[in-house]
């Protein structure tokens, strides 16, 4: 019978998990994560020809090979073999790119472009990925570092640039799919206006309305136009008596770096 093993082929008569345990991992069995063609099971499940088993020791860093192998199936079939081969850029890595990067770099997303002139201060931990010991960074270089503990197996690369009119076609020309993360909706404007006019290449995932504690339920994806997505209420921007909290602008980050893949994915429908 023909299966894979942390992503080799490998040729073998056992027929249940446990004894897969015992044959590939002859050390402490409950110390393993067993997962079944994309299934975690503590279960003796029966083999058949051509399942995927991944068999991961609790507590240790996997190699690159037997790590992707993991990835791949904890996601749908499929998945992450697209997933791995894409570029995209975020845009601000504020309370939203922070969320955003962090959920694409556990997506297994291969390459990421980060874009953010400004440094880690003590208000943004309220809502952003970032720790105390970040403090003072460049966002750009904390998030790389960040995402490097996360999936070092992945590119990140960094652009610790002010976004404007003049070099925007410029910063984001190479990349899929641009999620816009900004803070202040001029800047947001100012972005997607280049892209669309300038650069119609790039599908770009925006994000207008999250402050606040009203209903998550209220945040939504909608596609505004053919490349253009927006996530969010679209109504309840940040100002005096409504801040921005991290519950809800991770919410809407969740629907930006959902909408990448499925544009990853080929799913163009909101």
């Amino acid at each position: 019978m023909r299966i894979k093993i942390n992503g080799k082929e490998k040729i073998t008569e056992l027929r249940d998990l446990y004894s897969i345990k015992a044959g590939y991992f002859p050390g402490n069995p409950e110390n393993l994560v067993v997962i079944l063609n994309g299934f975690q099971t503590p279960d003796n499940l029966q083999i058949n020809d051509g399942d995927e088993i991944v068999l991961i020791e609790k507590g240790e860093m996997p190699e690159q090979t037997e790590f992707e192998a993991m990835l791949s199936a904890r996601h749908t079939p499929g998945v992450y073999e697209r997933v791995k081969k894409a570029r995209v850029a975020v845009a601000g890595l504020g309370g939203l790119g922070s969320n955003i990067a962090v959920a694409l770099a556990r997506t297994g997303v291969g390459h990421l472009h980060l874009v953010d002139f400004d440094v880690v201060e003590p208000s943004n931990l309220n809502r952003q990925q970032y720790r105390i010991k970040h403090l003072g960074m460049y966002k750009t270089e904390a998030m790389q570092m960040e995402l490097a503990e996360i999936n070092p197996f992945i590119s990140v690369s960094i652009d610790t640039v002010r976004v404007t009119e003049k070099n925007a076609v410029a910063l984001f020309a190479a990349d899929e799919i641009v999620c816009e993360a900004f803070d202040h909706p001029e800047a947001k404007a100012l972005l997607i206006n280049s892209l669309l006019t300038r650069c119609p290449a790039p599908k770009i995932v925006g994000g207008s309305g999250m402050a606040g504690f009203e209903s998550s339920n209220t945040i939504q994806t909608q596609r505004v136009m053919k490349n253009f997505y927006l996530c969010g209420d679209r109504q309840t921007q940040a100002q005096v008596g409504r801040g921005l909290m991290a519950p809800r602008v991770g919410v809407c980050a969740g629907h930006q770096a959902n909408m990448v893949l499925r544009l990853l994915l080929g799913q163009e429908d909101a």
